[in-house]
């Protein structure tokens, strides 16, 4: 188990510190550009991380199994969040979606990112107290499916469809491990597909944006521009870049490059082998959380680490996905690497958990032997 949470600090070290000198880059392009301070986007970033910081050492420090109990107050709290986000005051509209909360001398935080946070532990929780009861339809989809249905709707009319999708993803996983019978839950992915398809037809952006993705050619200049001048700063790159700093596709030309685009800025500074090795560091991060869950001691911690190693590797998956083109454009961070205060503090606080996770969990299982006239080494000695 040590091995395990040595090479997952490490992939994550190794991940902030290149966002850092990643963002840094961008931020002296965006001084050029007077769009912003300059490294004031470094500042505010590095301000999260301490408080992420400190969150992570704290989930770290804790028993993980004390959650059980405040699950659902935690998951009430942000269910309470996301229907705040609507509010005319509380949460503004940015970008045409309602996805942050501006409470007085608080910063801006994305309320979804708490939801994903809180609806893990709720259904980890609702696993490991019903797990001898999730194949029947009562348990193991009749109580818990209204409540993920809450939260995903919640974030859907945000609007935000990619979180919708990641979150559908991670609980899917997270029953399918829990117990749950594939034939009670496929009605219900059928139907969120169904509704994802409808959805899509009635959006006129994110219509553009598919139709961007299926045929690039015919939309260089309008949905799929940013597609587009990702996969340049891509193949600019070559195996070792441009050098750092010497990136062209970050002046303007590549939309929201310090976010949801910096792969595609990484890969030209840096090149290929440092864009591979991010690759290498998320699989090994993967790898290691998965390693973590089936070594927990209790049904809580292997779903709990199960739904958070699968919400971080399904996200960068999602990211890269779309700065290389395999998927269509959608924004959403990259772990660890894109500007973002909120999702970072809940990637390092999704660490500390894992961290806490492998601290309590069983490094050896005594197996029963096969052999019946095998006696036991820490047997009593018989005085028959």
């Amino acid at each position: 188990m040590k091995w395990a949470t040595s090479i997952l600090i490490f992939c994550v070290a190794v991940l902030i510190g290149l966002g850092m000198v990643m963002l840094y880059s961008a931020s002296m392009a965006m001084e050029t550009n007077k769009s912003e301070m300059g490294a004031q986007l470094l500042l505010s970033q590095f301000h999260w991380f301490l408080g992420g910081l400190i969150c992570c050492v704290a989930a770290a420090s804790m028993d993980y199994r004390r959650l059980k109990r405040v699950s659902p107050w935690l998951l009430g709290f942000s269910v309470l969040l996301l229907a705040l986000v609507f509010a005319p005051v509380i949460g503004p509209s940015i970008k045409g979606a309602h996805r942050w909360v501006c409470l007085p001398g608080l910063p801006h935080f994305q309320s979804s990112e708490l939801a994903k946070l809180a609806l893990i532990l709720f259904l980890a929780a609702y696993g490991d107290r019903y797990q001898r009861l999730m194949d029947g339809f009562k348990k193991g989809l009749a109580i818990p499916g209204p409540v993920i249905a809450l939260v995903l709707g919640l974030i859907f009319i945000e609007p935000d469809r990619g979180c919708t999708i990641l979150l559908a993803a991670v609980c899917g996983v997270m029953m399918i491990v829990a117990g749950a019978r594939l034939t009670y839950l496929l009605p219900p992915l059928a139907l969120l597909m169904v509704g994802m398809a409808l959805s899509f037809l009635h959006d006129p952006m994110r219509m553009r944006r598919i139709m961007a993705w299926l045929h690039p050619e015919q939309n260089q200049g309008g949905a799929g521009y940013q597609g587009r001048e990702a996969m340049i700063a891509l193949g600019s790159g070559g195996w070792t870049g441009l050098g750092l700093g010497n990136g062209r596709q970050k002046l303007g030309f590549v939309p929201e490059h310090h976010t949801d685009f910096i792969f595609s800025i990484m890969g030209e500074e840096l090149g290929l082998v440092v864009t591979m090795s991010v690759v290498l560091l998320f699989l090994a991060l993967t790898i290691c959380g998965v390693f973590i869950a089936r070594r927990s001691s209790d049904a809580f911690g292997l779903l709990l680490s199960t739904g958070l190693t699968f919400m971080i590797g399904f996200q960068a998956f999602i990211n890269m996905g779309v700065v290389t083109s395999m998927l269509p454009n959608k924004g959403m961070p990259l772990p660890f690497i894109s500007y973002g205060g909120s999702n970072l503090v809940l990637m390092l606080i999704a660490l500390g958990l894992l961290l806490s996770v492998s601290r309590f969990a069983t490094e050896t299982v005594k197996q029963k032997s096969s052999n019946p006239f095998e006696v036991a080494l820490d047997a009593p000695p018989s005085h028959a």
